[in-house]
């Protein structure tokens, strides 16, 4: 089921609303940039995500294939979100869940699917993923 859930990077000068499922699984993965910055996603479609401040202070990276967009807060540093362009389900947002407003408990609750993006396999877990 659907819900609006609000987050924000570490200093709030980018805030945005999402429409979750957070009843579905959510995504560790072990490519290079997500293992690095320990994101962890729910997938948001493009109608379901509102940036409601800071796209001045958003940074674009892209890097290897360029279809996915990371965006970083310029002050702070935070990944509050990342642009899809070539997934299974086309384009699609990636929240970062820690930018959301969450207790503890509800992010222990949630269902995790771990998936092998170093070797491009989206529909496999990576061999070892207990450091994800």
């Amino acid at each position: 089921m659907l819900k609006t859930y609000s987050g924000s990077c570490h200093c709030g000068a980018v805030r945005f609303e999402a429409d979750l499922d957070l009843t579905q699984p959510t995504f560790r993965c072990n490519c290079t940039i997500c293992r690095r910055t320990r994101f962890w996603a729910a997938v948001a479609r493009p109608e379901g995500f509102r940036l409601l401040a800071g796209e001045s202070e958003l940074i674009r990276y892209l890097f290897a294939s360029k279809k996915n967009e990371h965006h970083f807060c310029r002050r702070c540093g935070v990944r509050a979100f990342g642009v899809g362009n070539d997934t299974p389900i086309g384009k699609m947002y990636g929240v970062n869940l820690g930018c959301l407003e969450l207790s503890d408990e509800q992010l222990a609750n949630l269902s995790i699917t771990y998936v092998d993006g170093l070797h491009d396999r989206w529909d496999a877990p990576p061999a070892a993923l207990s450091h994800l």
